[in-house]
């Protein structure tokens, strides 16, 4: 489990606009057609808060957020409606102006989930596609860990480009002292093919995973995995939560998002994980169902087989 309670926060969805071009963008085809929360939504939602003071945070999303004209009386909005944090879910790259930084800080942004692709700039702006992203990006990091009050939460989409370069990308952030989360999520097309050839075999990931966890935990970060097997990460099960805060989205991304086929597996009935997603359409379509590498999960033990799996 995170460091948050996904309870305490709730998620709109307010830009469909982004400047980047990630390779492995969820909703590249569906940026034209979805909509943001309309100003009512947004609106109600500060109601809700200052009437019953219902969620500790506030995020505010989209494709990217920072692109949004009205960002900073947002937030100024939200700290006035009584929310305790206010966080941006960004690409970062736009932390890299320090006169915007402070301008967020000083409307209320207190929480910043970033997303970081590669390790260093050449394998970062190879997956965003925009030169100098990794170094703006970067540069915000360091601009913001300079205040005691930020908190800084990275995530990291894990494909066949990136998984090789988790451990690195873990030591490339070690100099943040505010960073207090790091999320990998396992790669998902949103359909029922992997068209783009991103998703990586779980078994060539855990390698790799398995070090960025454990240089991660040693600088003291909280690790919070997304859309892996549960089983496989033996006694970092733990650490699998596919939870979120209440999303206010277009219905229509739910359309995309159940495409993926998630919660297949060859032992799904005799599983008892509650955050395990299993496998999806397109990864199975890829590499079939892992009957000889997955296993089962009971009561919080893993179900030792005969081809060498160990009980944790």
């Amino acid at each position: 489990m995170g460091c948050f309670k996904h309870d305490d926060y709730i998620s709109v969805t307010m830009e469909f606009r982004c400047n980047l071009k990630c390779v492995h963008c969820m909703i590249e085809g569906t940026m034209d057609v979805l909509q943001p929360q309309s100003n009512q939504v947004f609106e109600e939602v500060l109601a809700e808060q200052a009437r019953h003071q219902r969620w500790q945070g506030l995020i505010l999303t989209g494709s990217e957020i920072t692109l949004h004209k009205q960002l900073i009386p947002m937030v100024q909005a939200a700290k006035a409606a009584g929310f305790k944090h206010v966080r941006i879910q960004t690409h970062g790259m736009h932390l890299g102006q320090s006169s915007f930084c402070d301008d967020l800080l000083e409307a209320g942004v207190d929480e910043y989930f970033v997303s970081v692709a590669g390790c260093d700039a050449r394998t970062h702006d190879d997956i965003t596609q925009v030169d100098g992203s990794f170094d703006k990006m970067m540069e915000g990091l360091r601009y913001l860990d300079q205040f005691d009050h930020v908190t800084l939460i990275t995530n990291t989409v894990v494909t066949q480009l990136s998984y090789a370069l988790l451990p690195e990308l873990v030591t490339s952030l070690a100099h943040l002292q505010r960073l207090r989360q790091m999320e990998f999520w396992h790669y998902w097309p949103m359909t029922e093919l992997d068209d783009k050839k991103l998703i990586p075999r779980v078994a060539d990931v855990l390698p790799a995973l398995e070090v960025a966890i454990t240089r991660a935990q040693a600088l003291g970060r909280v690790v919070e995995i997304k859309n892996f097997p549960e089983c496989l990460l033996g006694n970092k099960g733990h650490l699998l939560d596919n939870d979120q805060p209440q999303l206010l989205i277009d219905p229509a991304f739910w359309d995309q998002f159940n495409r993926n086929g998630f919660h297949q597996c060859v032992y799904r009935e005799e599983c008892t994980s509650l955050q395990c997603l299993g496998l999806n359409d397109a990864y199975t379509a890829k590499y079939g169902w892992e009957q000889t590498l997955l296993s089962p999960v009971r009561d919080g033990a893993l179900i030792a087989r005969s081809s060498g799996n160990s009980s944790v």
